[in-house]
Order: C-alpha cells, then sequence, then structure tokens
C-alpha cells in the first residue's frame, strides 16, 4: 500500500495530542494532521483518568517557589490558566451541536490545611498565599465550617482554608469527549489506531498503522507515559530525557448533592494533593493516589484504593461512606527523569516531543499546543527554544537539578515524613523514637541518591524507585541517558 503524504504526524491522543491536533488545523485549515493512538480509552494514559483541576494555586508548594524551575511551572500554569475560557469556546464552538451539554466546567477551589499533615504542608500552603499576592491572583482565608460540602472526621478535621475563586475545574471525561467532536468537525485531520513510528530513508518519518502508512516531514510525539519507547525504537542514541510513568488512581462516586467547588489538600509527592471534584453529571470525582514506576501500569493495586478510600472518607466527607463507586480510573501519569516535561524539537530534524507533563498536561494543554503549533507552522523551520516558561523544558536539555544531592534527599525525606502523619503513624514515645524514625527516613534517602550515578539526582516523586528493588534499573537508565547524551554532545 502506498504512504499517503501528510504535514504532521501526531503520535498519541492524549489530551495534548488531540489539543495539538485542533491548534495546528484552527490555524491553518490547509494542513494535514494524522491524530494516532488509542480512541476506545483501552490504553491506560492519564487524560481519561484526570480530576482535571485547571489549577494554577492550587498546584504551587513549598519546594515549587524556592526553585528556579518551579517558578517556571508556576508561570506556564498561570499562563494556562488565563486561556482556558477563550480555549473552551474555541473548542466547543467548532463541536457545535455535537459537544456534551454540560461539561462540568466551573470555578472556586477550597484548599484545606488539616490535622493530619504536617510541617511540609504547612509550608506549601503558605506558599500559595505568597504566590497568590506575588502574581495580584485572589486568595481568601475562610472558616473550614463553611465549606460546602466539607465533612471530615473531627479527627481529621481542617485547621485553615484558602478560598481560590478562580481556580477552575471541569469533567475530565467529558472534555475529551468535546475534543473528539471537534477533531471530528476538521476536515483535515485523519484519526488512526496507534502504529510504529520509523524515520523515512529521504527524510521525514512513516506512520505504519492498521489503516495505512502515511508519511510527513514533522512528527510530533505526544505518547505520554509511552513516549521513551517510541523514541528508543525510532533512534537509541537521541538524547531525549527518559520518560517514566506515575501511576495514579481514583474513584467517581455518587454523591448526596453536587458540589460547588473543589475540595482539596496541598500537593506534594505520593498523593498529590487529595481532592474531590465536581463532574458533570453530579458525581463526585475522589483523587488521588501517586506512585511512581519504571513503565505503565495497567490497573489499581489494592494499596491505592484502601489509600484513597481512606483518607478521602476521613479528610474529605465521612457521609460518603455509603456512596455508589460509578468508576474507578486509574492512569498513568508522564514523569520524566529529572521531573519536570519535555516539550519542543529535538535533534532530529522534524521531530518534536511534547510530554512529561506529569500532573500538567491538561490543564497546560492550552498553552502548549498554541505555542507548538506557532512553531511547527512557522515560515521557516525552527530547532531552537520555545518561548516563554517552556524554553528550558527543551527534549534534550541537561537534566535539571535545581537541589544538590544533600537537599534533594533531605526534601525526599520530608515527602516521606508528611506521607506517615497522613497515614497516621505513632511511634512510641520512648527511646527518642520520632527522632529515630526521622533519622531513619534521613538515612535511607541519602543511601538511595548516593547510589545514583553522577549527574543524576531523582525529584522526590521519583525517590521511591531510587531504594524499592527498582534501584539498581534507575540507576542503569539514568547512567544510559547521561551516557547518551555525552555522546551527543561530542
Amino acid at each position: 500500500m502506498a504512504a499517503r503524504s501528510v504535514d504532521v504526524l501526531v503520535v498519541g491522543s492524549g489530551v495534548v495530542g488531540r489539543s495539538l491536533a485542533f491548534a495546528l488545523t484552527a490555524a491553518e485549515p490547509s494542513v494535514r494532521v494524522v491524530l494516532a493512538g488509542d480512541t476506545g480509552g483501552a490504553t491506560p494514559a492519564a487524560s481519561a483518568a484526570a480530576g482535571a483541576m485547571l489549577s494554577a494555586l492550587g498546584e504551587v508548594t513549598d519546594l515549587g517557589v524556592r526553585t528556579r524551575h518551579g517558578r517556571l511551572r508556576t508561570e506556564l500554569a498561570i499562563e494556562a490558566a488565563g486561556r482556558w475560557p477563550s480555549w473552551r469556546e474555541q473548542i466547543r464552538a467548532q463541536a457545535a451541536a455535537a459537544a456534551p451539554q454540560h461539561d462540568g466546567y466551573g470555578t472556586g477551589t477550597f484548599m484545606i490545611l488539616n490535622a493530619v499533615s504536617s510541617a511540609l504542608d504547612d509550608a506549601s500552603f503558605a506558599a500559595v498565599a505568597r504566590t497568590a499576592d506575588a502574581y495580584g491572583l485572589p486568595c481568601q482565608e475562610t472558616a473550614p465550617a463553611d465549606i460546602p460540602g466539607y465533612r471530615p472526621l473531627d479527627n481529621d478535621r481542617a485547621l485553615r482554608a484558602w478560598y481560590l475563586p478562580d481556580e477552575r475545574f471541569l469533567d475530565a471525561r467529558v472534555w475529551l469527549a468535546t475534543l473528539d467532536a471537534a477533531l471530528a468537525a476538521q476536515p483535515n485531520i485523519t484519526r488512526t489506531p496507534a502504529g510504529t513510528l520509523t524515520a523515512g530513508r529521504n527524510g521525514g518519518y512513516l506512520l505504519d498503522t492498521p489503516e495505512g502508512v502515511f508519511t510527513a516531514p514533522r512528527s510530533v510525539v505526544a505518547a505520554g507515559a509511552w513516549t521513551t519507547p517510541i523514541l528508543e525504537a525510532l533512534d537509541p542514541d537521541l538524547p531525549v530525557v527518559p520518560v517514566l510513568a506515575a501511576a495514579g488512581t481514583a474513584l467517581s462516586v455518587t454523591g448526596p448533592a453536587p458540589l460547588p467547588a473543589v475540595i482539596r489538600t496541598p500537593n506534594r509527592a505520593y498523593a498529590c494533593g487529595l481532592h474531590t471534584v465536581p463532574q458533570a453529571d453530579g458525581a463526585l470525582y475522589l483523587g488521588a493516589s501517586a506512585h511512581p514506576c519504571l513503565t505503565p501500569t495497567a490497573r489499581p493495586t489494592a494499596a491505592a484504593l484502601r489509600f484513597l478510600l481512606d483518607t478521602a472518607l476521613s479528610q474529605l466527607d465521612h457521609t460518603l461512606a455509603g456512596a455508589g463507586i460509578t468508576h474507578t480510573h486509574h492512569g498513568n501519569r508522564p514523569l520524566t527523569l529529572d521531573g519536570h516535561p519535555v516539550i519542543g524539537p529535538t535533534l532530529r530534524e522534524g521531530l518534536w516531543v511534547a510530554s512529561g507533563t506529569h500532573r500538567d498536561g491538561l490543564h497546560a494543554s492550552p498553552v502548549i499546543a498554541a505555542t507548538l503549533s506557532d512553531a511547527l507552522l512557522a515560515p521557516t523551520t525552527t530547532t531552537g527554544p520555545l518561548p516563554g516558561p517552556l524554553a528550558e523544558f527543551a527534549p534534550c536539555r541537561e537534566l535539571i537539578a535545581d537541589l544538590t544531592i544533600k537537599e534533594a534527599a533531605a526534601e525526599a525525606a520530608a515527602h516521606h515524613a508528611a506521607l506517615a502523619s497522613e497515614a497516621r503513624m505513632r511511634p512510641p514515645l520512648t527511646g527518642a523514637w520520632p527522632q529515630a524514625l526521622a533519622d531513619g527516613y534521613a538515612g535511607q534517602l541519602d543511601r538511595a541518591y548516593a547510589s545514583m550515578p553522577d549527574g543524576y539526582i531523582p525529584p522526590p516523586d521519583l525517590a521511591p524507585l531510587a531504594y524499592e528493588s527498582t534501584g539498581p534499573a534507575l540507576a542503569e537508565l539514568a547512567a544510559s541517558h547521561l551516557a547518551r547524551r555525552d555522546r551527543a554532545s561530542t
């Protein structure tokens, strides 16, 4: 079968890939785009399992405000927040009558600082208010008892709460359906199942799918947690920062009454902020667990479900004990080796990447789609940095390390201590056990970080991979990438 020639291949049909395909054809209707990937929800990708908190302030952490790249991520989130109202209207207008009537879109987030927390949560809670003040965004202190639908156990009740009136949210599943309707209305977009991407003999790229072979001078790999295997099969010497997985589980449950706003705790590793998000059908989304993995996982674990149910019922609403579970969501967030996105052109002509967004992909999708679309449609091809905050997150960049190895290990230990507090670990009060436990975390993380190759400092979200049985494999992955990058730079 002869290959069909198009202008751009988009490999990966999550929210970033779909948004990019739409942005390309909306900006230039003559551009022919192939969007390849799972269209039936069989792949446990991040988009279909997302909570879709369109959060700028809600994702702020103490570590983020203390580090250069953390602040850039905040700038990216704030820019995305400003684009969402017009982006949503543009997508819905293109989808027209096929757009779902209700998409769960709303505004307002209550961030709670509750009794089962730690000093790490205190610091991030304070960082939210400082960031709001720095960017002129509203952040109002409110009485926890006044939060609608908030019914924690007394032992787990909030001590303080912010109300963030400009933070938005929507139903991720309905949003994907809206995007699909908008894409179907674009005549120059071809949807196909996933295929094999290879380099063309005379330049450009070939995509072999069950529905035919397509060729294009440019390809964008936006395959989430499946990005790295695609790139390695295409070019094993390409030094793109590897993308791993952060498995996450959430639940949709019936609620006594629809919530008017999001309720959440501060963000941190291994829990990503406990949250409940109103859904388009009146259900409540409860999320989410977080566990780093070397490769994507296929289904939830018993531990993830136990953690989620225990924390959500005790910290958010104990009356949901009798709620019906309508859906279990499981997805794999794309998390890079250094914890930061990989977005932009690679060292191969015509090959681009848009992945590694971790928790931010859906929220940042309007900015990523518009920025990449502008660059791909520019009169002259560029391999330089993208504008704005994305400039620092080029796919073939050096690994980002805003902390020293000692600082990073201490930060990871603090996240472990916070998780222990949330799990109500109560050490004996004899023999200095509280300090011994803290020292144990610190020692464990110091040893784990010391076992990594020179030049690699894991972010806190990946720390368990360094000390669990996966430690040698993580070290090997990092060493292999560093060697590949050294070869590419000589």
